[in-house]
């Protein structure tokens, strides 16, 4: 890495993910409902109702990058685009990002586990979620996450966000857990 700025916006990281809606009932561009949802995450807002209203207070923010022509999506709308989306190819193109922000000294990685709150069902019989996740310290970015059957899990979830974490393993940085 030559330590400059990379001069890639955002959005260009993200422009292999593929729009799978009919593009003529499209109302939301893709590049937009990903600078939403991308901005409002790293805003710390956790789920699409939270983006979709940090998104409307921050309109006005959002339309010099994109015209946001219809304004903001609403959380269904955010929810089903997402979830339409290639995550494998989706985690590359977030770790190509994260990548580029990176500086040539090494970090320290820590990887811990932690279950989501109000991730459960216990109606339908759905336990909460756990994941394992790789963190960045220096950065305050994290590098990567798997999901564990169960909390008493998370060891043999290590390998495979190690595996999966590119960055680690490439980038020469140091791994503490």
């Amino acid at each position: 890495m030559s330590g400059l700025p990379s001069s890639r916006s955002i959005l260009d990281h993200f422009s292999a993910l593929r729009d799978h809606r009919e593009q003529w009932r499209v109302l939301y561009p893709l590049r937009e409902v990903l600078l939403l949802v991308l901005c409002a995450t790293l805003s710390g807002m956790e789920d699409f109702v939270e983006i979709r209203l940090w998104g409307q207070h921050r309109l006005d923010f959002l339309r010099r990058f994109l015209p946001f022509a219809h304004g903001i999506p609403a959380h269904d709308t955010l929810n089903d685009v997402i979830n339409g989306l290639d995550p494998e190819l989706f985690k590359t193109c977030f770790a190509t990002w994260v990548e580029a922000l990176r500086d040539e000294a090494p970090d320290i990685i820590a990887i811990d586990g932690k279950t989501s709150r109000r991730s459960h069902a216990r109606s339908k019989g759905r336990a909460p979620l756990h994941m394992v996740s790789a963190w960045a310290s220096r950065q305050r970015l994290v590098l990567g996450q798997e999901a564990v059957d169960a909390k008493s899990n998370e060891i043999t979830a290590i390998p495979l966000l190690l595996e999966g974490t590119v960055m680690i393993s490439v980038c020469g940085l140091a791994v503490e857990h």
